[in-house]
C-alpha cells in the first residue's frame, strides 16, 4: 500500500479529517487498489489531470517524482507532455516541461551513455529484477570480454558469484547514472560515473541501478582458468526499496 503522511504533517492539527482522507483514502486506498490500472498508469492519469487544470505546483512536482518511481521514463514523459500540449494548452505544457526537465535531469543515461544502449538483455533476463540492456564491446574471438550493461531505474541483478580455479573475477567501470554494488556481509556502496569496482572471484555480490536513475557500467571479465558464473537469489525487494540514503549489512 502507498504510504503518505503529507496530509497529517501539514494539516493534521488544522484539518484532521481532510488529512486522514488525503493520506489514508486517496493515497492509501485509491492509489493502492488492485485491478486493471498499474501504478504507472495511475501516475500518467494524474499527470494528465494536473496539466489539464494548469496545476503546475509543488503537488505536480511530487507526482513527477512519483511517476519516475512508478516507471514512467524520460522519453515517455516527454511524449505525454507533448501530446497534452494540444489538448491542455501550450502554456500549461511549457510550465510542465520546465519541472519535468528538473525531475528527470539524472535520467540522461536511458540511451546507454558513452557506449550506447545495445539490445535487451534477454538471455539473462531471468537473473535480473527489471529491464537491462547489453552491448558487447569485444567479440568472442578476443582474449578479454567487455560489455556495456545498462540498467533501467530500479533494475538490479541477482546475487551471484564469479567462479574460477585461478584468476577470474570482474571489474566494473561506471560510466553513467547512479547505482549500487554490495558484497555479501558488507554495506551497499553507492556508485556514479567514474567509479571502479573490483570484484574478486568467489565473492557473492550484486549490482544495479538506483531506484530513480538509469545506470551504466562496462563489465570486464578478468582472465582466469575454468571461469563460470553462479547465479543465486534475487535482492530482497523491501530492503532494496529502503536502500536510498542508507547502508545496511546483510
Amino acid at each position: 500500500m502507498v504510504k503518505q503522511t503529507a496530509g497529517r504533517d501539514q494539516l493534521g492539527e488544522f484539518a484532521p479529517k481532510f488529512a486522514e482522507l488525503n493520506d489514508d483514502v486517496l493515497f492509501g486506498e485509491v492509489w493502492s487498489r488492485e485491478g486493471a490500472l498499474s501504478l504507472k498508469m495511475r501516475s500518467i492519469l494524474t499527470i494528465t489531470a494536473l496539466v489539464s487544470k494548469g496545476m503546475i505546483d509543488s503537488s505536480f512536482q511530487f507526482h513527477l517524482e512519483t511517476a519516475k518511481k512508478n516507471g514512467v521514463t524520460k522519453a515517455e514523459m516527454a511524449e505525454i507532455l507533448t501530446h497534452l500540449a494540444f489538448y491542455a494548452g501550450w502554456p500549461n505544457a511549457w510550465a510542465a516541461f520546465r519541472m519535468a526537465v528538473e525531475a528527470y535531469k539524472e535520467d540522461d543515461g536511458a540511451d546507454g551513455g558513452l557506449f550506447g544502449l545495445g539490445e535487451p538483455n534477454e538471455a539473462y533476463a531471468r537473473y535480473f529484477t527489471g529491464a537491462s540492456y547489453l552491448k558487447p564491446l569485444t567479440g568472442p574471438e578476443d582474449t578479454i570480454f567487455l560489455a556495456n550493461v545498462t540498467f533501467e531505474p530500479g533494475c538490479r541483478n541477482n546475487w551471484h558469484i564469479h567462479r574460477a580455479a585461478q584468476g577470474g573475477g570482474q571489474i566494473l567501470l561506471c560510466t553513467n547514472g547512479r547505482g549500487w554494488h554490495q558484497e555479501w556481509g558488507g554495506p551497499a556502496r553507492a556508485l556514479a560515473g567514474g567509479d571502479v569496482v573490483v570484484i574478486p572471484a568467489g565473492v557473492k555480490h550484486w549490482h544495479g541501478a538506483a531506484k530513480d536513475s538509469w545506470f551504466s557500467h562496462v563489465a570486464l571479465e578478468a582472465p582466469g582458468e575454468d571461469c563460470s558464473n553462479e547465479w543465486l537469489e534475487p535482492v530482497d525487494d523491501a530492503w532494496y526499496e529502503a536502500l536510498e540514503g542508507s547502508s545496511r549489512n546483510d
